[in-house]
Protein backbone atom coordinates (compact mmCIF):
# COMPACT_ATOMS: atom_id res chain seq x y z
CA UNK A 1 0.00 0.00 0.00
CA UNK A 2 1.77 3.25 -0.96
CA UNK A 3 0.67 5.79 1.31
CA UNK A 4 1.17 9.45 0.71
CA UNK A 5 1.35 12.32 3.64
CA UNK A 6 -0.02 15.57 2.89
CA UNK A 7 0.96 18.41 4.33
CA UNK A 8 -2.19 21.21 5.89
CA UNK A 9 -2.58 24.08 7.59
CA UNK A 10 -4.90 24.26 10.48
CA UNK A 11 -8.54 25.54 9.91
CA UNK A 12 -10.03 27.12 12.58
CA UNK A 13 -13.63 26.10 13.26
CA UNK A 14 -13.33 22.49 13.76
CA UNK A 15 -14.90 22.35 16.82
CA UNK A 16 -18.02 19.57 17.29
CA UNK A 17 -20.85 20.59 18.44
CA UNK A 18 -23.15 18.25 20.22
CA UNK A 19 -23.59 16.19 17.37
CA UNK A 20 -20.00 16.24 15.84
CA UNK A 21 -18.70 19.16 13.31
CA UNK A 22 -21.55 20.50 11.25
CA UNK A 23 -20.96 22.82 8.68
CA UNK A 24 -22.19 23.48 4.86
CA UNK A 25 -21.34 21.28 2.24
CA UNK A 26 -19.18 23.84 0.10
CA UNK A 27 -17.22 24.23 3.86
CA UNK A 28 -16.10 20.85 3.67
CA UNK A 29 -15.41 20.55 0.11
CA UNK A 30 -12.33 22.93 0.75
CA UNK A 31 -8.85 21.40 0.08
CA UNK A 32 -8.01 19.09 2.99
CA UNK A 33 -10.79 20.10 5.17
CA UNK A 34 -12.71 16.99 5.56
CA UNK A 35 -9.19 15.18 5.80
CA UNK A 36 -8.13 17.67 8.75
CA UNK A 37 -10.73 16.68 10.94
CA UNK A 38 -10.16 12.92 9.81
CA UNK A 39 -6.81 12.73 10.51
CA UNK A 40 -7.20 14.96 14.09
CA UNK A 41 -9.62 12.30 14.96
CA UNK A 42 -6.85 9.32 14.43
CA UNK A 43 -4.74 11.51 15.96
CA UNK A 44 -6.68 11.63 19.51
CA UNK A 45 -7.15 8.18 19.77
CA UNK A 46 -5.04 5.56 20.99
CA UNK A 47 -4.57 1.58 20.10
CA UNK A 48 -6.70 1.35 17.47
CA UNK A 49 -4.21 0.10 15.09
CA UNK A 50 -5.58 -3.87 13.39
CA UNK A 51 -8.79 -2.86 14.63
CA UNK A 52 -12.16 -2.73 13.34
CA UNK A 53 -13.93 0.94 12.44
CA UNK A 54 -17.51 0.99 11.05
CA UNK A 55 -18.00 3.64 8.19
CA UNK A 56 -21.19 5.30 6.94
CA UNK A 57 -23.79 8.02 6.40
CA UNK A 58 -27.29 9.35 5.39
CA UNK A 59 -26.78 9.33 1.71
CA UNK A 60 -27.31 13.29 1.87
CA UNK A 61 -25.05 15.29 -0.85
CA UNK A 62 -21.07 14.45 -0.66
CA UNK A 63 -21.46 11.51 1.08
CA UNK A 64 -19.94 8.82 -1.29
CA UNK A 65 -16.75 11.30 -1.62
CA UNK A 66 -16.62 11.30 1.71
CA UNK A 67 -17.38 8.01 2.46
CA UNK A 68 -13.94 7.12 -0.16
CA UNK A 69 -11.59 9.17 1.99
CA UNK A 70 -12.20 7.82 5.28
CA UNK A 71 -11.51 4.34 4.34
CA UNK A 72 -8.29 5.25 2.91
CA UNK A 73 -7.23 7.40 5.79
CA UNK A 74 -8.31 4.73 7.85
CA UNK A 75 -6.38 2.34 6.06
CA UNK A 76 -2.99 4.43 5.95
CA UNK A 77 -3.70 5.10 9.25
CA UNK A 78 -3.68 1.39 10.59
CA UNK A 79 -6.84 0.13 10.54
CA UNK A 80 -6.99 -3.49 9.99
CA UNK A 81 -10.73 -4.00 9.09
CA UNK A 82 -12.99 -1.46 7.61
CA UNK A 83 -16.73 -2.35 7.50
CA UNK A 84 -19.18 0.48 5.49
CA UNK A 85 -22.57 0.12 4.41
CA UNK A 86 -23.03 -0.35 1.05
CA UNK A 87 -23.62 2.55 -0.95
CA UNK A 88 -21.95 4.62 1.77
CA UNK A 89 -24.73 4.59 3.46
CA UNK A 90 -26.04 3.44 7.11
CA UNK A 91 -28.60 5.07 10.23
CA UNK A 92 -26.73 6.62 12.77
CA UNK A 93 -28.16 3.92 15.23
CA UNK A 94 -27.32 1.02 12.71
CA UNK A 95 -23.94 2.58 13.14
CA UNK A 96 -24.51 1.64 16.50
CA UNK A 97 -25.30 -1.18 16.63
CA UNK A 98 -23.01 -2.42 14.19
CA UNK A 99 -20.30 -0.87 16.21
CA UNK A 100 -21.56 -3.14 19.34
CA UNK A 101 -22.28 -6.25 17.36
CA UNK A 102 -18.99 -6.63 15.90
CA UNK A 103 -17.01 -5.20 18.72
CA UNK A 104 -15.47 -2.41 16.96
CA UNK A 105 -13.15 -0.02 18.04
CA UNK A 106 -15.12 2.82 16.79
CA UNK A 107 -17.08 4.57 13.75
CA UNK A 108 -17.80 7.57 11.71
CA UNK A 109 -20.77 8.86 11.06
CA UNK A 110 -21.61 11.15 7.87
CA UNK A 111 -24.71 13.25 8.82
CA UNK A 112 -26.04 16.33 9.77
CA UNK A 113 -28.91 14.65 11.18
CA UNK A 114 -31.95 16.88 10.24
CA UNK A 115 -30.55 19.72 8.44
CA UNK A 116 -31.14 20.01 4.86
CA UNK A 117 -28.80 18.55 2.44
CA UNK A 118 -27.89 19.01 -1.37
CA UNK A 119 -25.28 21.07 -2.64
CA UNK A 120 -26.19 24.27 -1.05
CA UNK A 121 -27.14 22.42 2.19
CA UNK A 122 -25.20 20.81 5.26
CA UNK A 123 -22.70 18.25 6.18
CA UNK A 124 -21.75 16.29 8.99
CA UNK A 125 -18.95 14.17 10.71
CA UNK A 126 -18.67 12.68 14.21
CA UNK A 127 -16.95 10.03 15.69
CA UNK A 128 -18.70 6.97 17.82
CA UNK A 129 -16.70 4.91 20.32
CA UNK A 130 -16.59 0.96 21.07
CA UNK A 131 -19.74 1.17 23.41
CA UNK A 132 -21.72 2.57 20.09
CA UNK A 133 -22.24 5.91 21.41
CA UNK A 134 -21.35 9.55 20.32
CA UNK A 135 -17.71 10.60 21.94
CA UNK A 136 -17.36 12.28 25.12
CA UNK A 137 -16.41 15.83 25.49
CA UNK A 138 -13.12 14.60 26.19
CA UNK A 139 -12.82 12.86 23.10
CA UNK A 140 -14.36 15.78 20.83
CA UNK A 141 -12.11 18.60 22.74
CA UNK A 142 -8.87 16.52 21.96
CA UNK A 143 -10.28 16.12 18.44
CA UNK A 144 -10.48 20.09 18.54
CA UNK A 145 -7.07 20.85 20.23
CA UNK A 146 -5.39 18.66 18.08
CA UNK A 147 -7.49 19.86 14.31
CA UNK A 148 -5.93 23.54 15.34
CA UNK A 149 -2.35 22.40 15.24
CA UNK A 150 -2.22 19.73 12.50
CA UNK A 151 0.20 19.81 9.80
CA UNK A 152 -0.53 16.67 7.54
CA UNK A 153 -2.90 13.76 7.40
CA UNK A 154 -2.21 10.28 5.93
CA UNK A 155 -4.07 8.66 3.11
CA UNK A 156 -3.49 5.32 1.22
CA UNK A 157 -2.67 6.28 -2.72
CA UNK A 158 -5.36 3.95 -4.34
CA UNK A 159 -8.41 3.56 -6.44
CA UNK A 160 -11.96 4.36 -5.36
CA UNK A 161 -13.54 0.75 -4.52
CA UNK A 162 -16.62 -0.38 -5.26
CA UNK A 163 -19.14 0.65 -2.29
CA UNK A 164 -22.08 -0.81 -4.22
CA UNK A 165 -21.71 -4.58 -4.45
CA UNK A 166 -21.51 -6.69 -1.30
CA UNK A 167 -17.87 -7.87 -1.05
CA UNK A 168 -14.62 -7.80 0.78
CA UNK A 169 -11.47 -5.64 -0.19
CA UNK A 170 -7.59 -5.51 0.70
CA UNK A 171 -5.31 -2.34 0.90
CA UNK A 172 -2.40 -3.43 2.00
CA UNK A 173 -3.33 -4.82 5.71
CA UNK A 174 -6.55 -3.40 5.55
CA UNK A 175 -9.92 -5.61 5.36
CA UNK A 176 -12.51 -3.86 3.74
CA UNK A 177 -16.12 -5.37 4.07
CA UNK A 178 -19.15 -3.79 2.44
CA UNK A 179 -22.09 -4.80 4.28
CA UNK A 180 -26.16 -4.77 3.65
CA UNK A 181 -26.74 -1.40 5.85
CA UNK A 182 -30.41 -2.88 7.21
CA UNK A 183 -29.79 -6.54 8.32
CA UNK A 184 -28.25 -6.35 11.75
CA UNK A 185 -30.46 -3.63 12.60
CA UNK A 186 -33.64 -5.38 11.67
CA UNK A 187 -32.16 -8.41 13.32
CA UNK A 188 -31.95 -5.89 16.50
CA UNK A 189 -35.82 -4.62 16.13
CA UNK A 190 -36.70 -8.27 15.73
CA UNK A 191 -35.26 -9.24 18.93
CA UNK A 192 -36.85 -6.58 21.05
CA UNK A 193 -40.59 -6.14 19.46
CA UNK A 194 -43.25 -8.77 19.16
CA UNK A 195 -43.29 -8.89 15.59
CA UNK A 196 -45.75 -11.21 15.95
CA UNK A 197 -48.46 -9.17 17.16
CA UNK A 198 -47.21 -6.68 14.59
CA UNK A 199 -47.58 -8.62 11.89
CA UNK A 200 -51.37 -9.45 13.30
CA UNK A 201 -51.95 -5.59 13.79
CA UNK A 202 -51.14 -4.85 10.23
CA UNK A 203 -53.42 -8.02 8.71
CA UNK A 204 -56.27 -7.18 11.01
CA UNK A 205 -57.89 -5.40 8.19
CA UNK A 206 -58.33 -2.37 10.23
CA UNK A 207 -55.56 -0.74 11.37
CA UNK A 208 -53.59 2.04 8.93
CA UNK A 209 -49.99 3.33 9.61
CA UNK A 210 -48.08 5.95 7.48
CA UNK A 211 -44.81 6.19 7.77
CA UNK A 212 -42.53 8.64 6.29
CA UNK A 213 -38.87 8.14 5.64
CA UNK A 214 -38.88 12.11 4.39
CA UNK A 215 -36.26 10.95 1.20
CA UNK A 216 -33.88 9.89 3.86
CA UNK A 217 -31.60 6.79 5.30
CA UNK A 218 -34.38 5.29 7.00
CA UNK A 219 -36.80 4.50 3.58
CA UNK A 220 -34.52 0.97 3.31
CA UNK A 221 -35.03 -0.17 6.90
CA UNK A 222 -38.85 0.60 6.93
CA UNK A 223 -38.92 -1.16 3.88
CA UNK A 224 -37.31 -4.28 4.81
CA UNK A 225 -38.82 -3.77 8.82
CA UNK A 226 -42.40 -2.54 7.93
CA UNK A 227 -43.04 -4.60 4.51
CA UNK A 228 -40.77 -7.30 3.84
CA UNK A 229 -40.91 -8.65 7.68
CA UNK A 230 -44.28 -7.20 9.16
CA UNK A 231 -46.44 -7.83 6.01
CA UNK A 232 -47.29 -4.01 5.93
CA UNK A 233 -49.50 -3.05 2.69
CA UNK A 234 -46.85 -1.13 0.56
CA UNK A 235 -48.72 2.26 0.95
CA UNK A 236 -48.02 1.99 4.32
CA UNK A 237 -44.59 3.93 4.05
CA UNK A 238 -43.53 6.93 1.60
CA UNK A 239 -40.77 8.93 0.51
CA UNK A 240 -38.62 6.42 0.94
CA UNK A 241 -35.88 6.06 -1.39
CA UNK A 242 -32.92 8.50 0.14
CA UNK A 243 -32.15 11.17 -2.02
CA UNK A 244 -28.84 13.63 -1.68
CA UNK A 245 -30.99 16.15 -1.07
CA UNK A 246 -33.84 14.75 0.44
CA UNK A 247 -36.06 15.56 -2.29
CA UNK A 248 -35.48 18.77 -1.83
CA UNK A 249 -37.07 19.14 1.76
CA UNK A 250 -35.92 19.75 5.31
CA UNK A 251 -35.94 16.43 6.67
CA UNK A 252 -36.99 17.27 10.11
CA UNK A 253 -39.47 15.25 11.87
CA UNK A 254 -41.78 17.85 13.07
CA UNK A 255 -45.28 19.52 12.70
CA UNK A 256 -43.62 22.13 10.14
CA UNK A 257 -41.21 20.24 8.50
CA UNK A 258 -43.03 17.00 8.14
CA UNK A 259 -45.86 18.68 6.59
CA UNK A 260 -46.98 16.28 4.08
CA UNK A 261 -47.70 13.31 6.39
CA UNK A 262 -48.82 16.10 8.78
CA UNK A 263 -51.88 16.54 6.52
CA UNK A 264 -52.45 13.48 5.83
CA UNK A 265 -52.73 12.42 10.11
CA UNK A 266 -54.88 15.43 10.33
CA UNK A 267 -57.60 14.96 7.87
CA UNK A 268 -61.25 12.89 8.81
CA UNK A 269 -60.79 9.16 8.36
CA UNK A 270 -57.01 9.44 7.99
CA UNK A 271 -54.47 6.60 9.45
CA UNK A 272 -54.74 5.27 12.90
CA UNK A 273 -51.26 5.93 13.39
CA UNK A 274 -48.37 8.43 11.86
CA UNK A 275 -44.34 8.36 12.00
CA UNK A 276 -41.73 10.28 10.46
CA UNK A 277 -38.30 9.87 11.10
CA UNK A 278 -34.97 12.40 10.22
CA UNK A 279 -32.00 12.50 8.01
CA UNK A 280 -30.08 9.83 10.04
CA UNK A 281 -32.56 7.93 11.23
CA UNK A 282 -32.08 8.88 15.36
CA UNK A 283 -35.41 11.25 15.67
CA UNK A 284 -38.50 10.25 15.31
CA UNK A 285 -42.70 12.20 15.38
CA UNK A 286 -45.46 10.27 16.47
CA UNK A 287 -49.31 10.94 14.99
CA UNK A 288 -52.60 9.62 15.86
CA UNK A 289 -55.29 10.19 13.83
CA UNK A 290 -56.03 14.06 14.33
CA UNK A 291 -53.74 14.03 17.31
CA UNK A 292 -49.98 14.85 18.03
CA UNK A 293 -47.39 13.21 20.73
CA UNK A 294 -44.67 15.32 21.89
CA UNK A 295 -41.53 14.08 22.16
CA UNK A 296 -41.58 14.14 26.40
CA UNK A 297 -45.38 12.65 26.50
CA UNK A 298 -43.74 9.62 24.35
CA UNK A 299 -40.95 9.07 26.35
CA UNK A 300 -42.93 9.60 29.47
CA UNK A 301 -45.26 6.72 27.93
CA UNK A 302 -42.39 4.44 26.58
CA UNK A 303 -41.44 4.60 30.51
CA UNK A 304 -44.59 3.93 31.92
CA UNK A 305 -45.22 1.03 29.87
CA UNK A 306 -41.86 -0.72 28.85
CA UNK A 307 -42.79 -4.10 30.27
CA UNK A 308 -45.58 -4.58 27.66
CA UNK A 309 -42.53 -5.00 24.98
CA UNK A 310 -40.66 -8.82 24.86
CA UNK A 311 -37.23 -6.61 25.34
CA UNK A 312 -38.01 -4.73 28.34
CA UNK A 313 -40.18 -7.49 29.89
CA UNK A 314 -38.21 -7.49 33.17
CA UNK A 315 -38.46 -4.06 33.69
CA UNK A 316 -36.15 -1.02 33.51
CA UNK A 317 -33.77 0.08 35.48
CA UNK A 318 -33.68 4.45 35.33
CA UNK A 319 -35.12 6.49 32.88
CA UNK A 320 -33.26 10.07 31.65
CA UNK A 321 -33.96 13.25 29.94
CA UNK A 322 -32.31 16.47 28.50
CA UNK A 323 -32.46 19.38 30.79
CA UNK A 324 -34.98 20.96 28.58
CA UNK A 325 -37.10 17.85 27.79
CA UNK A 326 -40.62 18.09 29.96
CA UNK A 327 -40.60 16.36 33.43
CA UNK A 328 -43.62 13.96 32.07
CA UNK A 329 -41.04 11.28 32.77
CA UNK A 330 -39.95 12.34 36.08
CA UNK A 331 -43.56 11.70 37.24
CA UNK A 332 -43.34 8.14 35.50
CA UNK A 333 -40.21 7.15 37.62
CA UNK A 334 -41.26 8.55 40.84
CA UNK A 335 -44.38 6.22 40.33
CA UNK A 336 -42.62 3.16 39.59
CA UNK A 337 -39.53 4.12 42.35
CA UNK A 338 -36.98 4.45 39.98
CA UNK A 339 -34.40 7.24 39.27
CA UNK A 340 -34.75 9.73 36.70
CA UNK A 341 -31.31 11.39 35.62
CA UNK A 342 -31.50 14.68 34.12
CA UNK A 343 -28.33 16.03 31.85
CA UNK A 344 -27.21 18.53 28.90
CA UNK A 345 -28.77 18.28 25.59
CA UNK A 346 -26.36 15.83 23.31
CA UNK A 347 -26.96 12.12 23.60
CA UNK A 348 -23.33 11.28 24.54
CA UNK A 349 -24.18 12.18 28.03
CA UNK A 350 -26.99 9.36 28.10
CA UNK A 351 -23.86 6.88 27.32
CA UNK A 352 -22.31 6.54 30.63
CA UNK A 353 -25.95 6.19 32.58
CA UNK A 354 -26.69 3.37 29.86
CA UNK A 355 -23.04 1.29 30.49
CA UNK A 356 -23.42 1.24 33.60
CA UNK A 357 -27.00 0.17 33.76
CA UNK A 358 -28.45 3.23 35.36
CA UNK A 359 -31.08 3.81 32.86
CA UNK A 360 -32.72 1.57 30.26
CA UNK A 361 -34.56 4.27 28.49
CA UNK A 362 -33.95 7.89 27.45
CA UNK A 363 -34.99 10.71 25.36
CA UNK A 364 -34.68 14.09 24.59
CA UNK A 365 -37.33 16.87 23.61
CA UNK A 366 -35.93 17.44 19.82
CA UNK A 367 -37.64 14.13 18.87
CA UNK A 368 -34.88 11.79 20.11
CA UNK A 369 -35.73 8.52 22.38
CA UNK A 370 -33.56 5.55 22.91
CA UNK A 371 -32.82 2.79 25.17
CA UNK A 372 -29.91 0.45 26.24
CA UNK A 373 -30.25 -1.45 22.51
CA UNK A 374 -27.60 0.84 20.93
CA UNK A 375 -26.02 3.87 22.07
CA UNK A 376 -27.87 6.59 20.18
CA UNK A 377 -30.99 7.66 19.90
CA UNK A 378 -33.41 5.24 17.32
CA UNK A 379 -36.28 6.72 15.15
CA UNK A 380 -37.39 3.27 14.17
CA UNK A 381 -37.48 1.50 17.56
CA UNK A 382 -39.20 4.39 18.78
CA UNK A 383 -42.22 3.89 16.15
CA UNK A 384 -42.24 -0.10 16.32
CA UNK A 385 -41.98 0.73 20.02
CA UNK A 386 -45.42 2.56 19.84
CA UNK A 387 -46.81 -0.02 17.89
CA UNK A 388 -46.02 -2.11 20.00
CA UNK A 389 -48.24 -0.37 22.21
CA UNK A 390 -50.73 -0.26 20.01
CA UNK A 391 -50.92 -3.88 19.20
CA UNK A 392 -50.82 -4.97 22.90
CA UNK A 393 -53.26 -2.31 24.72
CA UNK A 394 -55.74 -2.65 21.50
CA UNK A 395 -56.34 1.47 21.63
CA UNK A 396 -55.46 4.73 19.98
CA UNK A 397 -52.67 6.89 20.12
CA UNK A 398 -54.58 9.32 21.62
CA UNK A 399 -56.50 7.34 24.12
CA UNK A 400 -53.26 5.68 25.37
CA UNK A 401 -52.08 9.14 26.20
CA UNK A 402 -54.78 10.85 27.36
CA UNK A 403 -54.62 7.79 29.60
CA UNK A 404 -51.66 8.37 30.73
CA UNK A 405 -52.33 12.16 31.85
CA UNK A 406 -54.80 10.81 33.84
CA UNK A 407 -52.97 8.60 35.86
CA UNK A 408 -49.58 10.82 35.82
CA UNK A 409 -50.96 14.55 35.27
CA UNK A 410 -50.20 16.22 32.00
CA UNK A 411 -47.42 18.53 31.50
CA UNK A 412 -47.88 21.15 29.25
CA UNK A 413 -44.90 22.05 26.68
CA UNK A 414 -43.82 23.17 23.83
CA UNK A 415 -40.73 24.36 22.39
CA UNK A 416 -40.42 27.94 20.62
CA UNK A 417 -37.63 28.03 17.89
CA UNK A 418 -36.15 31.27 15.99
CA UNK A 419 -34.08 29.89 14.08
CA UNK A 420 -31.41 31.62 11.31
CA UNK A 421 -31.03 34.48 13.71
CA UNK A 422 -27.80 36.61 13.57
CA UNK A 423 -25.16 35.11 15.81
CA UNK A 424 -24.69 38.24 17.34
CA UNK A 425 -28.33 38.67 18.08
CA UNK A 426 -28.60 35.33 20.27
CA UNK A 427 -25.22 35.74 22.18
CA UNK A 428 -26.81 39.14 23.32
CA UNK A 429 -30.28 37.35 24.40
CA UNK A 430 -28.40 34.48 26.73
CA UNK A 431 -25.96 37.19 27.62
CA UNK A 432 -29.04 39.88 28.90
CA UNK A 433 -30.53 36.38 30.58
CA UNK A 434 -26.73 35.26 32.22
CA UNK A 435 -26.85 39.10 33.68
CA UNK A 436 -29.77 38.63 35.15
CA UNK A 437 -29.22 35.90 36.82
CA UNK A 438 -25.64 36.52 37.76
CA UNK A 439 -27.15 39.73 39.61
CA UNK A 440 -30.40 37.96 41.02
CA UNK A 441 -32.35 40.61 39.29
CA UNK A 442 -35.37 38.46 38.21
CA UNK A 443 -36.25 36.15 41.78
CA UNK A 444 -39.29 38.07 42.89
CA UNK A 445 -40.69 39.67 40.14
CA UNK A 446 -44.02 38.50 38.49
CA UNK A 447 -44.40 38.35 35.05
CA UNK A 448 -48.27 38.22 33.52
CA UNK A 449 -49.12 36.41 36.98
CA UNK A 450 -45.90 34.13 37.01
CA UNK A 451 -43.92 35.23 40.28
CA UNK A 452 -40.37 33.61 39.26
CA UNK A 453 -38.77 31.90 42.15
CA UNK A 454 -35.19 30.43 40.90
CA UNK A 455 -32.75 31.35 37.96
CA UNK A 456 -29.42 29.33 37.03
CA UNK A 457 -27.68 28.32 34.44
CA UNK A 458 -27.67 24.45 33.95
CA UNK A 459 -24.68 22.49 34.82
CA UNK A 460 -24.37 18.90 35.28
CA UNK A 461 -21.70 16.56 37.09
CA UNK A 462 -21.98 13.16 35.67
CA UNK A 463 -22.47 10.33 37.97
CA UNK A 464 -20.02 8.15 36.53
CA UNK A 465 -16.93 9.64 35.64
CA UNK A 466 -17.42 12.91 37.58
CA UNK A 467 -16.96 15.48 34.69
CA UNK A 468 -18.18 18.89 34.91
CA UNK A 469 -20.29 20.35 31.82
CA UNK A 470 -21.32 24.34 32.98
CA UNK A 471 -23.99 26.74 31.04
CA UNK A 472 -25.61 24.02 29.71
CA UNK A 473 -29.05 26.35 29.42
CA UNK A 474 -30.63 29.28 31.10
CA UNK A 475 -33.37 28.34 33.23
CA UNK A 476 -36.46 30.44 34.92
CA UNK A 477 -38.22 28.68 37.42
CA UNK A 478 -41.68 29.72 38.95
CA UNK A 479 -43.50 29.56 42.32
CA UNK A 480 -45.96 27.05 40.61
CA UNK A 481 -42.67 25.37 38.87
CA UNK A 482 -43.36 26.23 35.68
CA UNK A 483 -40.43 26.79 33.85
CA UNK A 484 -39.17 28.75 30.93
CA UNK A 485 -35.75 27.34 29.26
CA UNK A 486 -33.21 29.51 27.16
CA UNK A 487 -30.74 27.57 24.80
CA UNK A 488 -28.83 28.49 21.80
CA UNK A 489 -28.88 25.47 19.54
CA UNK A 490 -25.61 23.98 18.24
CA UNK A 491 -26.72 22.11 15.25
CA UNK A 492 -27.53 24.70 12.62
CA UNK A 493 -24.78 26.00 10.21
CA UNK A 494 -26.18 29.24 9.31
CA UNK A 495 -26.66 31.81 12.53
CA UNK A 496 -28.06 31.36 15.36
CA UNK A 497 -30.87 28.82 16.86
CA UNK A 498 -32.87 30.05 19.73
CA UNK A 499 -34.37 27.28 21.66
CA UNK A 500 -36.95 28.47 24.17
CA UNK A 501 -38.58 25.74 26.26
CA UNK A 502 -41.95 26.23 28.28
CA UNK A 503 -43.66 23.96 30.06
CA UNK A 504 -46.80 23.79 33.18
CA UNK A 505 -47.87 20.84 35.25
CA UNK A 506 -51.70 20.36 35.06
CA UNK A 507 -52.64 17.54 37.42
CA UNK A 508 -56.34 18.06 37.15
CA UNK A 509 -57.76 15.43 34.71
CA UNK A 510 -60.67 18.01 33.65
CA UNK A 511 -57.91 20.43 32.54
CA UNK A 512 -56.05 18.68 30.63
CA UNK A 513 -57.30 18.95 27.10
CA UNK A 514 -56.42 22.35 26.26
CA UNK A 515 -53.92 23.24 23.58
CA UNK A 516 -50.74 23.34 24.51
CA UNK A 517 -50.00 27.07 22.97
CA UNK A 518 -53.30 28.08 24.82
CA UNK A 519 -52.05 26.65 28.31
CA UNK A 520 -48.42 27.90 28.24
CA UNK A 521 -49.74 31.56 26.63
CA UNK A 522 -49.03 33.71 29.70
CA UNK A 523 -45.11 32.36 29.52
CA UNK A 524 -44.91 32.48 26.05
CA UNK A 525 -45.91 36.48 26.54
CA UNK A 526 -43.24 36.21 29.75
CA UNK A 527 -40.46 34.21 27.68
CA UNK A 528 -41.02 37.34 25.19
CA UNK A 529 -40.57 39.94 27.48
CA UNK A 530 -37.48 38.78 29.94
CA UNK A 531 -35.81 38.33 27.07
CA UNK A 532 -36.69 40.77 24.50
CA UNK A 533 -36.87 38.65 21.86
CA UNK A 534 -38.50 41.07 19.29
CA UNK A 535 -36.05 44.40 20.45
CA UNK A 536 -33.20 42.34 20.03
CA UNK A 537 -34.07 39.57 17.10
CA UNK A 538 -36.88 41.94 15.07
CA UNK A 539 -38.77 38.53 15.11
CA UNK A 540 -42.46 38.56 16.44
CA UNK A 541 -42.92 34.81 16.16
CA UNK A 542 -41.17 31.48 16.16
CA UNK A 543 -40.09 29.97 12.93
CA UNK A 544 -41.10 26.33 14.31
CA UNK A 545 -43.68 25.22 17.18
CA UNK A 546 -43.58 22.04 18.66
Amino acid sequence: MDIKTISSIPFSDQKPGTSGLRKTVKQFQVENYLENFVQSIFNSLEDFQNKTLVVGGDGRFYNREATQIIIKMAAANGFGRILVGRGGLLSTPAVSCIIRKQQAFGGIVLSASHNPGGPEGDFGIKYNIGNGGPAPESITNSIFAISQTINEYRIADVEDIDLDSLQTFNIGGTTIEVIDPVSDYADLMESIFDFDALRALFNNGVFKMKFDAMHAITGPYADEIFINRLGAPKDSIMNCVPLPDFGKGHPDPNLTYAHELVNIMMQDHGPDFGAASDGDGDRNMVLGSNFFVTPSDSLAVMAANATLVPGYAEGINGIARSMPTSQAADRVAEKLGLECYETPTGWKFFGNLLDADKITVCGEESFGTGSNHVREKDGLWAVLFWLNLIAVKNDSVENILVNHWRTYGRNYYSRHDYEEIPLQSGQAIIKRLTNYIDSNFLVGKTYHGNTIKITDNFSYQDPIDKSTSLQQGVRIIFEDDSRLVFRLSGTGTKGATLRIYLERFEPDGNNQHLDAQQALADLIDTAQDIADIKGITGRVTPTVIT
